[in-house]
């Protein structure tokens, strides 16, 4: 009975308090990531898309980051949350193909930033690759497959093309149990990618592929590949593709000699090795990671090599070779040695008044990218050919741009009532680029920091405190943040930086105050100039003003000195008093205008004595009215304090049973007029302390609390860890939770209900995001809007509420692909083939014709658009039949009434050409046609005599035949009829199969008749034409 009356009064404690609004509803909150900046956790792959100049970063964790010009960025969060495989971008098309470990292709279109196709490939991809309009891809197994896909997108989809390219035929070889011969790489021929592809096994075998002959052109010999080594990485080395590096498991890097597109098989030798560059890496047994080439006119083309070690101390992991004509009798090459192991490197284009400039970018196994100017490395290894002594590029780490030390502690204030507008080209004129290299140069200044201007004109304003002392004032209104002002003086006097990390922050518009805490206990109360404050000030500091510190903008210092480092600051609402808590358990009450501190009070607390929280309030206390100070330690212990003297009013600790880390305190107060309580006080007003906590959210009662009582009101366990918290609203309408597993609560008060919930992957505690609590920083304003800093790396903008706009030009600043730059001729649009009435064997079949002779590259340029194009009918063909179609192809060859050979088509002597025809001498189209109609003529009498074996088996009896008739004047089939229609269909089905298989054979045999034609004569072009009915 005991614990029946206990729910019965737990559930009457949770009615409805007067006073408190009830008007928060799922509806009206979204908690969602607004905008990310910076470089994400868990970042592992690099893509860049030269032309439309974005960078693109994959995650662990599905999302991929993009990096546009004059600082515009956006995050894409797949559905899938996996790493990525390959990551490629469709040149100047707006498409990024991302391939995820569970061998899912996405399509990403840039500019609706979303997933426009996926398909689900049934192999393990090791190796993947684009033409580089985009309309084929290929897709290389572990089983030594190279399967072709088309990209359509217009109508988003992806579909899985006919012909491919199986070991049997590209490697040698099929593959066995235990051997491991996958299709490593594909690497297109450049100037041949419509034509000729290069293929490397995993196993040192390697290919170049005739995507017309459906057969191997040129390969390595076999004594090439015989040590036990493995192929770990691959690139041209030249732009031509008739040179190849390839890295190798035991270090080795080999430059292959590729024959050129213009190459035929008789005069070309096969695929050769040039030299071997030694570069320590085998010596050290380090794997070949990534090889990337970079092109530069003259002498000066580079190769970066990245090795594979876990050990980010071992030497030369990432090198710089010079590829010339000197190369193979002496090896010119600089070493790079970045703080951490790498992951990946890709070189991009900086373009800044009109100069145009590479950088190498770094991604290190903790996410954080380096940068090195790249013609300062080609200038190292050009100078090193005259036996110089250059001086030795070094990298840079990429961090945040908002001041030159670590952010410690922030505040965020939004909404300012008297903004005024400004225009989106101003943001990105005056914002600070994330890239050094694009920083150094912008507006001829290294940054803003000299440009203080009014605090009116930021709708809102985000400080930022440093661990250095500085303070930097920032125009959030957009999330391209704008330097405002800074502080840097410790004094009236003093105009250094102190160098002591800070730790407390507080700020009022009303009294133009800002009140700051260090490590060192120093408490600096700075007051404003009004012209801070007016909508029409700016402030150009001189080289005069910025050797006196901030004295532009700051009229007064004043410095209090505390015991311990400063962990809390709240003020009173006039600002006549500060309350300050320090880690060494130390409460402090300040006069501002002395300064002078008015009391000083020791709190003894039994697991951690830091005061994270001080509130001033007014109370009910033994029938009298009472200012008193509530304050809180990190052990989630709660003592009241007479706010004039200092001293505790009751001998009594209020804490939770289970005390865990204090995270948030918060004073609510009844919002009801108090003259509309009953005049009986039968309402009386209701306050609660709002204590959350790792584990849990406590609302006590404060009435309660004063008297060193515990009544626990509302109460609210986690199920995973909370991090942080605080309320919005105001009046406070709700709570805000963060918690480890990227999870965010909001909860109404002060019932703690839970309103909505969501996810937020970059919160997301995990192996591949170490960070811990203390390098996650978080600010929140009064309209639940938070701004997360994670270290140095990266910033998150989450907004909780749904109607309301916190920043300007969102859209704008999150569009990286710029539609402008594409070149409509340049659009890849699906090649359509119309259709035309077709045969059974209606195909497409190349005739040759006769042209000029022009340098293999330039016939290959001129003639690629059209190649393309045709691929289109190529890869739609089944060139080697699948285990299915052999099985089927052996069951047609078994019938009498269809054999079809090769030597069935005739090939008449060579005749004089007519003038203006373009047939192949011995290639007679009419003979071809005769022999299509004589094949389908035998497929034709096969299905009348097969007919004729259906009908003669019905049986014929009159009285059944009676019985039909009748069935059949009412409309009901006969079983003779349903019979034959069944078997006629069963029959026609058969048919059909055999027909299919019959096309895919004789496709096989034109395949192997257009080789022997080609051999034959070696006309280098081919056209189509259509056989009908």
């Amino acid at each position: 009975m005991s614990i029946f009356v206990k729910k019965l009064v737990e559930k009457a404690s949770l009615k409805k308090h007067p006073g408190f609004s009830d008007s928060l509803k799922p509806e009206d909150v979204n908690p969602h990531l607004a905008f990310h900046y910076g470089f994400p956790s868990g970042s592992m792959l690099l893509a860049y898309d030269t032309i439309q100049q974005i960078l693109a970063i994959s995650t662990r964790d599905g999302q991929i980051k993009l990096f546009g010009k004059d600082g515009l960025q956006t995050l894409l969060e797949s559905s899938e949350t996996v790493p990525s495989k390959f990551l490629l971008f469709i040149g100047n098309q707006g498409v990024l193909l991302n391939v995820n470990v569970n061998n899912h292709i996405e399509v990403w279109d840039l500019g609706r930033k979303c997933v426009s196709a996926t398909h689900q490939f049934d192999k393990e991809i090791v190796s993947f690759a684009a033409m580089c309009n985009g309309a084929y891809l290929y897709v290389g197994d572990s089983a030594g497959d190279v399967s072709i896909l088309r990209l359509h997108q217009d109508s988003c989809y992806i579909e899985e093309m006919k012909y491919r390219i199986p070991p049997s035929a590209a490697h040698g070889k099929i593959n066995e149990v235990g051997s491991d011969i996958s299709a490593k790489h594909i690497l297109p021929q450049p100037t041949a990618e419509a034509k000729r592809v290069l293929i490397i096994y995993s196993d040192g075998v390697i290919t170049l592929w005739g995507i017309w002959e459906s057969k191997v052109i040129f390969t390595t010999s076999q004594s090439t590949y015989q040590e036990a080594k493995k192929v770990t990485a691959a690139c041209w080395a030249c732009s031509t593709g008739t040179k190849v590096a390839v890295g190798y498991s035991n270090g080795d890097i080999i430059l292959w000699s590729v024959p050129s597109p213009s190459d035929s098989e008789q005069t070309a030798s096969q695929i050769t090795p040039i030299c071997k560059l030694n570069l320590g890496y085998k010596a050290d047994k380090i794997p070949i990671a990534k090889l990337k080439w970079a092109y530069a006119d003259g002498k000066s083309s580079r190769l970066y090599v990245l090795g594979s070690s876990s050990d980010c101390n071992s030497t030369n992991l990432l090198q710089v070779v010079l590829l010339n004509e000197h190369t193979e009798t002496r090896t010119i090459k600089l070493g790079l040695h970045p703080p951490e192991s790498l992951l990946d490197l890709e070189i991009t284009t900086s373009e800044q008044n009109k100069h145009r400039r590479d950088y190498l970018l770094l991604l290190g196994k903790s996410s954080h990218v380096y940068t090195c100017d790249d013609s300062l490395i080609e200038r190292y290894l050009v100078q090193s050919l005259s036996k110089s002594s250059p001086s030795l590029p070094k990298e840079v780490k990429i961090k945040l741009p908002y001041g030159d030390s670590r952010i410690t502690v922030t505040k965020f204030i939004t909404s300012n009532p008297c903004y005024s507008e400004g225009d989106l080209n101003a943001v990105v004129k005056n914002s600070l680029p994330l890239f050094p290299f694009e920083r150094s140069v912008k507006d001829g200044s290294n940054s803003n920091s000299n440009t203080s201007t009014s605090f009116s004109k930021a709708k809102n304003l985000f400080i930022t405190g440093h661990s250095s002392g500085e303070i930097n004032f920032w125009d959030a209104s957009c999330p391209l943040l704008l330097p405002v002002a800074s502080i840097t003086q410790q004094s009236d006097t003093d105009s250094s930086l102190s160098g002591i990390p800070l730790t407390a922050l507080h700020f009022s518009y009303n009294s133009h105050t800002l009140v700051s805490g260090d490590q060192n206990g120093t408490v600096r109360i700075y007051t404003f100039k009004s012209e801070m404050f007016s909508p029409q000030s700016t402030f150009m500091s001189s080289q005069g003003s910025s050797k006196k510190g901030s004295n532009h903008i700051i009229r007064r210092i004043k410095v209090v000195k505390v015991n311990g480092a400063v962990l809390s600051i709240s003020t009173t609402e006039n600002l006549k008093q500060i309350a300050v808590g320090s880690e060494q358990g130390y409460v402090m009450l300040i006069d501002p205008e002395g300064p002078n501190i008015l009391y000083q009070t020791h709190i003894a607390s039994e697991f951690s004595t830091g005061i994270i929280s001080t509130h001033f309030e007014t109370c009910s206390f033994h029938g009298f009215e009472k200012n008193v100070m509530i304050v809180t330690t990190k052990d989630s212990s709660v003592f009241a304090l007479e706010k004039d003297t200092g001293n505790t009013l009751s001998s009594g600790v209020v804490h939770p049973n289970n005390p865990k880390r204090a995270l948030f305190t918060h004073i609510l107060d009844d919002a009801t007029d108090m003259n509309k309580i009953n005049a009986d006080n039968s309402t009386p007003r209701q306050s609660f302390l709002l204590l959350c906590t790792e584990k849990s959210v406590y609302a006590f009662s404060l009435s309660h609390l004063v008297q060193g009582v515990k009544k626990v009101v509302y109460k609210k366990k986690f199920s995973s860890s909370c991090f942080w918290a605080s309320t919005f609203g105001s009046p406070d309408i709700g709570l805000i939770l963060l918690f480890t597993s990227g999870k965010i609560e909001i909860r109404s008060l002060p019932e703690l209900s839970l309103v909505k919930e969501s996810s937020i992957r970059a919160l997301t505690f995990s192996t591949f995001r170490p960070f811990s609590v203390s390098d996650i920083i978080v600010s929140t304003s009064h309209d639940g809007e938070l701004i997360i800093v994670n270290q140095d790396q990266e910033l998150l903008f989450v907004s909780t509420l749904l109607h309301k706009e916190a920043y300007r030009f969102l859209g704008s600043v999150s569009q990286v692909f710029n539609k402008d730059l594409v070149n409509a001729q340049m659009l890849v649009s699906s090649p359509t083939v119309k259709e035309k009435k077709r045969g059974i064997f209606s195909s497409v079949i190349k005739d040759y014709k006769g042209t000029k002779s022009k340098n293999g590259i330039e016939v290959e340029t001129e003639d690629s658009r059209l190649s393309i194009e045709e691929l289109s009918t190529i890869f739609s063909i089944v060139n080697f039949p699948t285990d299915h179609i052999e099985i089927e192809e052996k069951n047609v060859s078994n019938d009498e009434d269809v054999e079809l050979d090769i030597d069935d088509i005739e090939i008449e002597e060579p005749k004089e050409k007519p003038r203006g025809g373009y047939q192949i001498a011995g290639f007679n189209r009419h003979n071809i046609t005769n022999k299509f109609q004589a094949i389908r003529g035998k497929l034709k009498n096969s299905k009348v005599k097969t007919d004729k074996v259906v009908v003669n088996e019905v049986p014929q009896d009159e009285k059944t035949g009676a019985v039909d008739q009748i069935k059949k004047k009412y409309g009901y089939a006969s079983p003779g009829e349903a019979g034959a229609a069944n078997m006629a269909k069963s029959k026609l089905s058969e048919n059909l199969k055999k027909l299919q298989v019959l096309h895919d054979h004789f496709m096989k045999m034109i395949f192997s008749l257009m080789n022997k034609v080609k051999q034959a004569k070696g006309s280098p072009f081919v056209d189509w034409f259509w056989i009908g009915d």
